[in-house]
């Protein structure tokens, strides 16, 4: 019987297959008190698992193809990072020897613990960074009891002697390691039951190009070995043993969707300009200093946000000092071959892993509280390390500076302040370092509605719209049971992105949207008719937003974005 499943479409495309169904990765663990005298051999054991699963991690990467996609291996310096996490060491330590857990409980008890931190976070891409640390959990658990990985790549078993099958993988969730099985791309798509747009399983899809589904919860128990199955990674929609008359059409669709990959890709390097003549700037969204030569090859013209948390996660506190940070941006100007990099400060707070100074439960809202530009100011010494780092690599290229979350004058003449104070530190020790454009992320609604004044100390803006929309609306769009308000074409989201814009261009400054409604299809006219020339996205998205700007006609779009802006119903006016 032809059954649905709907998830989370977190990669484009169709694929059609053959279920592979792997075991859902989390152990059994027994529970016992141990004796005494058994402490050090437990706290033995658990050391000896965690430096297995280190070797195994550290080959996996000796051994890595040079086609795999550079996001593998920085998923897995992740895993290795947190295996390598003293803080983890000591907890576990702290359970066997203060309470007597034997080790496997001991384990899992801080991973209870601090996967309710991970939980706590306001930024979607670190609270998805749970899973990365129940695989490296699990990973020891497995090498504790010594059973081997549940996932391995199958061969494609031949179909009627002549083709082999086309597989999909469904599992509970996949770590990076495990992904690295599937270098060959022996499967066509991936389904997992947990993950979000930002999780690794999601980031891992959109580099290899594959279609993916995830957050399809009931996937791993409903979907049967060998099943046909259907994946949507245009709907997030997965079909399971569908009819003949449904094969082919989807049939149908996926061949579609590779010609239309096939007409994507020859429009890399054409100019992204629109129909009346408008110039667009395309530029990428990365995460790892290595990013850049991916973002090239999509035919992006520049870095429009570079995370810079992902340096700074699974440390145990234990930050990167200057050296490392200036290697690292500089790496990042080197591969994108002389073009900009928009590199933003460190946006962490309360609600990320990296203080130990206060207990979790002392932040009552973490959403709201110390995160951003206001824990850089209240460590000033720990931001003027970025700081200079940053100016530093600014000698090899060219880098435009990003502040998050500023909402006060008062912080933005703070901010400057400090920049100019590194700016001084860097003379005195004799150090070369470059120009900056500075720029400032639209993310609150307060700043948003005072953007003239952040006009006159920056040169350029960047809209933040994923936090933008939830703090407008009020919206947490993790929480399952309000994510459907989450609504990018409410009327007070559109405008407050007008004003903006508008703002903008009347002072002759750039303006850049960098959240998911810059790389989603469907708003990209809106965004233009609204004014927009600059749009950063995941790499992987460039090609269709320049299909659709190569496709418009700003001068129509124009009245037709303020319709839509002025409409109580927005999302039933049709583009032009």
């Amino acid at each position: 019987m032809t059954f649905a499943i709907h998830g989370l479409a977190v990669s484009r495309g169709i694929a059609i297959g053959r279920a592979v169904v792997v075991a859902s990765s989390r152990m059994e663990v027994v529970h016992y008190f141990i004796h005494p005298e058994q402490i050090e051999s437990e706290i033995a054991r658990a050391r000896s698992a965690r430096n297995s699963v280190i070797d195994e991690l550290r080959r996996l990467q000796e051994e890595m193809p040079k086609d795999a996609p550079g996001e593998l291996d920085a998923l897995l310096d992740v895993h290795l990072m947190l295996l390598q996490d003293d803080a983890l060491a000591e907890a576990i330590r702290h359970w066997i020897s203060d309470r007597l857990y034997n080790a496997e409980w001991a384990l899992t008890t801080q991973l209870e613990i601090v996967s309710r931190q991970f939980d706590e976070m306001d930024d979607e891409y670190l609270r998805e960074r749970k899973a990365d640390l129940e695989q490296v959990v699990d990973r020891i658990l497995r090498h504790m009891k010594g059973v081997p990985n549940p996932v391995s790549a199958p061969q494609a078993a031949p179909q009627d002697g002549t083709h082999e099958s086309p597989l999909v993988l469904v599992a509970q969730d996949l770590s990076p390691a495990d992904m690295l099985q599937f270098k060959s791309k022996v499967f066509a798509g991936f389904i997992t039951a947990v993950g979000g747009k930002t999780s690794h399983t999601a980031i891992v899809a959109r580099s290899m190009d594959i279609p993916a589904v995830v957050g399809a919860r009931a996937a791993s128990q409903l979907i049967r070995q060998d099943d046909w199955v259907i994946i949507d990674g245009n709907e997030g929609v997965v079909i399971v043993d569908p009819s003949p008359i449904i094969l082919a059409e989807y049939g149908f669709r996926q061949r579609q969707n590779e010609l239309e990959r096939e007409r994507l890709s020859r429009l890399r390097f054409t100019p992204s300009l629109t129909m009346d003549g408008q110039k667009v700037e395309l530029l990428a969204n990365i995460e790892q200093p290595g990013d850049g030569p991916a973002a090239v090859h999509a035919g992006a013209v520049g870095v429009g946000l570079f995370r810079t948390e992902f340096l700074f996660m699974g440390r145990g506190g234990n930050l990167p000092g200057e050296e490392e940070q200036y290697r690292a941006y500089r790496e990042a100007i080197d591969g994108m071959q002389g073009m900009p990099v928009t590199i933003r400060t460190l946006d962490v707070g309360a609600d990320k892993p990296l203080d130990k100074a206060q207990p979790k439960d002392y932040y009552l809202n973490p959403a709201l509280g110390l995160r951003a530009i206001r824990w850089s100011l209240a460590d000033t010494a720990m931001f003027r390390t970025q700081l200079r780092a940053i100016l530093r690599a600014a000698a090899h290229g060219q880098i435009h500076l990003l502040f998050p979350m500023l909402a006060h004058r008062s912080e933005i003449e703070q901010t400057l302040a400090q920049l100019r104070q590194a700016q001084s530190e860097l003379d005195v020790r004799g150090l070369p370092y470059g120009p900056v454009k500075l720029g400032a992320m639209i993310e609150i609604p307060a700043a948003a509605l005072v953007v003239r004044t952040f006009l006159k100390y920056f040169d350029f803006l960047s809209i933040g719209t994923n936090d933008l929309i939830q703090y407008t609306l009020a919206i947490d769009r993790a929480d399952e049971t309000v994510a459907h308000l989450y609504d990018p074409m409410h009327p007070a989201v559109l405008r407050l992105v007008s004003e903006v814009i508008a703002a903008a261009d009347a002072a002759g400054k750039q303006v850049c949207v960098c959240g998911e409604m810059a790389g989603d299809v469907s708003m990209t006219r809106l965004l233009l008719g609204l004014g927009l020339r600059s749009f950063s996205m995941h790499p992987a998205q460039i090609l269709a937003v320049k299909q659709e700007i190569l496709r418009a006609d700003t001068q129509k779009l124009a009245p037709w974005a303020q319709q839509v802006m002025n409409s109580e119903d927005p999302s039933g006016l049709l583009a032009p």
